[in-house]
């Protein structure tokens, strides 16, 4: 029998293990709190409908192991774990069989954001940006966790994506997107600063690589599962802002600009409160702590 583990003890106690187990490297406070890429060549051009072209694309590559399937731009830029490599090595040259997936749309930036998790042969709980420029795909950038990586299970991950609803919301529950990223970047902030409010909501769940706030199907559940002692500052913050399903998503880094930990956070808000947040967090040395199954496994 597993031992039954508290998610809030977990989040708690652990998340500063992420900061010792990644390499060293000179801190850097953020200015402003936040990160402004520097512009492209020219203004990239999509729609809705552009955008999720790219990404059934993206997906039916992913699914059959064949990039042709792929919407490129000849130039294309690929990242993995905010490092670049090359087309060839990209995860969609090998076939998967995706257990659970959910995407989110930006047309303000050209860029969409997409979750995916595998649960046969070897796990992974993957989340790719694609940028999409007139109907092509410029870059693909994605963060791909599996065993060892932080509080990792894919199937805990899958059947949690299942139980979510993602979906397009009621225009009177949106929220505005400057709303949302300011309300992300308060949760961020919180790791350096605990005196700042974030607009929780209720009920909300997190789910953090595979360790879950409410296993319990508690109906006033709550994400506010405290924040750990000590300054930890999240830097190079980059955002994907669905508003038609009040998402914001953020890539960022923890510890430092260069080589603290790769990370995603994505926030469902609804009526302006929390609603779901999901993360997503790479380890370099592949050793971080894990979670067990809270369900059996999901296909």
């Amino acid at each position: 029998m597993k031992k039954c583990i508290t998610v809030v003890a977990v989040l708690c106690a652990m998340i500063p293990l992420a900061q010792a187990a990644q390499p060293a490297g000179n801190e850097q406070r953020p200015t402003g709190g936040s990160f402004t890429p520097p512009p492209p060549d020219r203004v990239p051009v999509c729609t809705r409908a552009t955008l999720q072209a790219a990404v059934d694309s993206y997906l039916d590559a992913q699914r059959s192991g064949n990039p042709r399937k792929l919407s490129l731009s000849g130039n294309v830029r690929v990242l993995q774990d905010m490092a670049p490599i090359e087309a060839s090595q990209g995860l969609w040259n090998k076939p998967l069989v995706i257990a659970a997936t959910s995407s989110v749309l930006d047309p303000a930036r050209c860029k969409t954001f997409t979750e995916i998790v595998v649960t046969e042969g070897t796990p992974y709980i993957i989340g790719t940006r694609l940028y999409v420029d007139e109907g092509r795909i410029t870059r693909i950038d994605s963060l791909v966790t599996t065993k060892g990586d932080w509080l990792f299970n894919a199937n805990n991950y899958a059947h949690v994506m299942k139980s979510e609803d993602w979906g397009v919301l009621p225009v009177a529950q949106r929220t505005r997107a400057q709303d949302m990223i300011n309300g992300a970047n308060a949760y961020l902030d919180a790791f350096a600063d605990k005196h700042l409010d974030q607009p929780w909501g209720s009920p909300c769940e997190r789910l953090e690589g595979g360790a879950y706030t409410n296993v319990k199907a508690d109906p006033n559940s709550t994400c506010k599962v405290g924040i750990p002692n000590g300054v930890l500052y999240i830097v190079n913050r980059d955002y994907v802002v669905d508003e038609e399903k009040g998402v914001v998503q953020v890539f960022c880094r923890f510890g430092n600009s260069t080589n603290g930990m790769p990370d995603s956070h994505m926030f469902r808000y609804v009526n302006g409160k929390y609603r779901y947040v999901h993360t997503i967090s790479v380890s370099a040395a592949k050793n971080s702590p894990q979670i067990g199954d809270y369900w059996p496994a999901t296909k």
